[in-house]
């Protein structure tokens, strides 16, 4: 069996990939390709995704019963070696299947003379797994898979939650969904996705939204080609209900790639719609995904940090900006955010929020509403931020947003899994008359 055919081989390739530095986005991308069997890529981005999410934990235990390091060159052994561990202790699989097929693997990455040894510490795991385990609890890093510098900043900026946080960025999470409200009414998707023998969840709270009961591949769902739905968390759609948004408003989506929310805010409304990203190879897709929901944005290639290269000087009565950050809110999401962040990133994203806020806000017309976004659960980002935002800005007023969330500061935040959402950060400024 080739590489190419096997679900493990190619889940450990690209396991070692994102641990060297690659996103957990691109390389499920570039294996899913290779290949065709559903239930086969299924397996492979489960193995992917979970190999992320504990690779802080197994990695050590790895490291713990390896009598000598493996070689730079064997990284995806490494790697294999992991998402062994991953089958036996996190996704429930059987001892002897999980062995062998990962066994198996070694053959089809063309590393066979690794057998022996997969079989072997895989099977000395099995004996000895209640003592590692034990050992493996007993720090916080190790217990919970997250880098230490999280682990501590959590701890401070969430003291009572922290635990909470920790177990909900280790669970997957569920597939959101939100309603094309101009192409389909939600409840006739519903009976739609119904007919074809798919349950949802619809929340109360949110107009638009509905949450499938399990994961499947969206694009096989009824109504994908039509445009009836885009992917979106939950917390995501709130971004277009807090600009409360009117028809005729200039509307700006300062960093909108790949553009769920400035979908999400024509849907809402009949507004004149700017949709700007400083990355023109993520404009494509912005573009690809409008198309198919059947909406149309001025979508400009631009940092919005120098507004003078392609702003048009007419003021907006909306600014949307959804700025970078850690992304530590969608771990579950994303677990290599646990593998990919420092904590030295931080100040230079808060730096980089700031000069985008400050650039932005000459842009907002009288009267008019700044969103400001983050997917990120640290203080420094969101609650912070806005109170130093406020205070350089004499005519700038925060507003509480109508949202029963964590007060933060003068923002509202959403902690990873609380009603079933991912972390998310939101405060509403106005500019004064």
């Amino acid at each position: 069996m080739s590489a190419k055919a096997d679900p493990r081989a190619l889940a450990a390739q690209a396991l070692a990939s994102v641990v060297a530095g690659q996103s957990l986005r691109a390389a499920s991308d570039s294996s899913a390709a290779k290949i065709h069997d559903l239930r086969d890529r299924a397996l492979l981005s489960a193995l992917l995704h979970e190999g992320a999410r504990w690779w802080l934990r197994f990695d050590v235990a790895l490291d713990a019963m390896l009598e000598r390091p493996l070689r730079e060159r064997d990284a995806d052994i490494r790697a294999l070696l992991v998402l062994g561990l991953v089958q036996l202790q996190i996704m429930g699989m059987s001892d002897y299947a999980a062995v062998a097929a990962t066994v198996e693997a070694t053959r089809a990455l063309r590393k066979s003379s690794f057998a022996g040894l997969v079989n072997a510490l895989l099977r000395r795991w099995l004996r000895e797994r209640e003592a590692r385990t034990a050992q493996l609890d007993r720090e916080a890093a190790t217990r919970t898979a997250h880098p230490r510098w999280l682990i501590e900043k959590l701890q401070f900026d969430w003291p009572e939650q922290a635990e909470s946080i920790l177990a909900a960025n280790n669970a997957p999470a569920p597939l959101w969904l939100r309603v094309n409200r101009r192409r389909v009414a939600r409840a006739d998707f519903v009976a739609q996705l119904h007919a074809a023998g798919i349950g949802c969840q619809l929340p109360q709270a949110e107009p638009d939204a509905l949450v499938l009961d399990a994961s499947r591949d969206v694009t096989a769902l009824p109504g994908y080609a039509q445009g009836f739905f885009s992917v979106q968390d939950g917390a995501a759609q709130q971004a277009a209900i807090l600009l409360d948004l009117h028809a005729g408003q200039r509307v700006l989506d300062a960093c909108a790639a790949p553009g769920g929310k400035s979908a999400h805010i024509l849907e809402t409304a009949d507004v004149e719609l700017t949709a700007l990203d400083s990355d023109a190879r993520r404009l494509p897709r912005l573009r690809e995904n409008l198309a198919r929901l059947g909406l149309t944005a001025d979508v400009r290639t631009g940092d919005a940090a120098v507004p003078h290269d392609w702003w048009d000087g007419k003021p907006f009565d909306r600014i949307l900006l959804d700025a970078p950050c850690s992304a530590t809110g969608i771990i579950r999401r994303q677990p290599d955010v646990k593998l990919h962040r420092r904590a030295d990133d931080i100040p230079a994203l808060v730096a980089t929020q700031a000069r985008l806020l400050d650039a932005l806000w000459p842009l907002l017309g009288r009267g008019g509403r700044l969103v400001y976004a983050t997917c990120s659960v640290l203080a420094d980002e969101n609650a912070s931020q806005i109170a130093a935002f406020v205070q350089r800005h004499p005519d700038a007023r925060a507003v509480a947003a109508p949202l029963a969330w964590h007060a933060a500061g003068a923002g509202r935040q959403n902690l990873p899994g609380e009603s079933g959402m991912d972390g998310f950060f939101y405060a509403l400024v106005d500019k004064h008359n």
